[in-house]
């Protein structure tokens, strides 16, 4: 149980980051000031031109300023808006048309390396328009402006190199943390229970933990590797192994856009809806492999192995120490909701996990029911937990037979 005063502390520090966005409120200004100032120098050029008085020296010369002003606004905008994002606090604009593909994984090393192009971009252009001036540029700053400007080259190159070893480090602390993830002291292994197999009465499994291994971290692929296998799944499916003929009705744009599993980095949710045996486990569990393989770590477990789990937190007394650890997994995957109904205190619990990752982390679900029918599986609790897992999240309806019954019936009939 985590000290009071300790906890009081952090949250005081951590609520110091407001601090900063006066800074970029004042950065907002400052970009006005060179929206003023563009306009300003475009108005001089046409009244120039106009004039007759332009020469083509000096009409490149306006124009590479032009964008010289241009460009560093553009660096404003990524340290206004990268920067609030990565100190201070997310912006919500999920959904939105015009959101930037950067944003939704910036990062402190994605912005400097931004800024050191960006950089780079701007003294390009104050060394391009010495050059187009060279008659009125002295030898001395022509020597000291192409010194600096391959020093800004050097910088920003180094800067690139170190960003990857840092960011792979990362994801190898993250690994190797999730190479064996185990449930705490007392868990048993998962044991799955066969299709037909009941256990009334029987205390239901924990979501499965592979035992340790020693996986070597020097590749890349070896690192996704030990996530996939930590990850708990009951086999490995594979998103181009999924048979998109066979569902009546899916979205498939979506579910290719989910491939890419940026609504992990986005902390966003997946719900798929249908009948028994069209594909939702399937889908699922490719997308926790594609998640896996981006650097994620990824936990699943059928809706009965997540109740157990909980439950038994609980009764030791540790159900928030319990969420907490699972946020060292930004995806946690909860498999077959509907199949079983849950009393009311179970129910509970999956309200706090969900609203525990609310805009945290993400969830995959799959139910054979909409949310608007989950009160017949979590009763008084749907409503609210629905409405946290909608929130941020994309549903996928998935119509047609069952898969398997279809395989049987034309085995059968041969």
């Amino acid at each position: 149980m985590q000290n009071t005063p300790t906890t009081t502390l952090g949250y005081a520090l951590f609520a110091t980051r407001w601090l900063q966005a006066p800074l970029y409120f004042g950065l907002v200004a400052a970009q006005g000031v060179y929206v003023y100032k563009f306009f300003k120098e475009l108005w001089t050029l046409i009244l120039m031109c106009v004039s007759g008085h332009a020469t083509e020296t000096y009409v490149m010369l306006a124009v590479l300023k032009l964008v010289d002003v241009v460009m560093i606004a553009n660096l404003l905008i990524m340290v206004i808006v990268g920067g609030y994002e990565t100190f201070v606090s997310r912006i919500g604009l999920q959904g939105h048309r015009d959101q930037p593909e950067w944003l939704s994984h910036v990062n402190s090393n994605v912005l400097k390396v931004k800024l050191a192009t960006a950089i780079v971009g701007i003294s390009s252009v104050h060394l391009l328009q010495m050059f187009v001036d060279v008659h009125h540029t002295s030898h001395h700053s022509l020597m000291w402006g192409t010194v600096i400007h391959m020093a800004f080259i050097a910088s920003a190159a180094i800067l690139a190199y170190m960003s990857g070893p840092m960011a792979a480090q990362s994801d190898r602390g993250h690994a190797d943390r999730g190479h064996a993830d185990r449930a705490p002291a007392g868990h048993p292994q998962v044991v799955r229970p066969q299709p037909g197999q009941e256990t009334p009465g029987a205390t239901l499994p924990h979501p499965r933990q592979p035992e340790p291994e020693t996986v070597p971290v020097s590749e890349p692929d070896e690192d996704a590797e030990a996530r996939i296998r930590a990850a708990g799944f009951p086999a490995r499916k594979l998103l181009e192994d999924f048979d998109q003929q066979h569902p009546r009705g899916f979205d498939r744009e979506t579910v290719a856009r989910l491939g890419k599993a940026d609504f992990v980095t986005a902390r966003h949710n997946v719900v798929f809806v249908g009948p028994t045996g069209t594909g939702k486990t399937h889908l699922a569990v490719a997308l926790g492999v594609r998640a896996c393989q981006a650097g994620h770590r990824v936990l699943f477990a059928t809706a009965a192995e997540w109740a157990a789990r909980l439950s038994d937190a609980r009764a030791a007394g540790r159900l928030d120490a319990e969420l907490a650890a699972l946020d060292e997994h930004p995806l946690l995957i909860v498999d077959e909701i509907g199949y079983t109904p849950f009393d009311a205190a179970t129910a509970g619990l999956f309200f706090q996990l969900v609203a525990h990752r609310y805009e945290r982390a993400s969830l995959i679900v799959t139910s054979d029911r909409p949310l608007g029918r989950w009160d017949e599986v979590f009763g008084t609790s749907a409503p609210a937990m629905a409405d946290r897992l909608a929130h941020h999240a994309e549903v996928v309806r998935l119509e047609g037979d069952s898969y398997r019954t279809r395989r049987a019936t034309a085995a059968w009939t041969d």
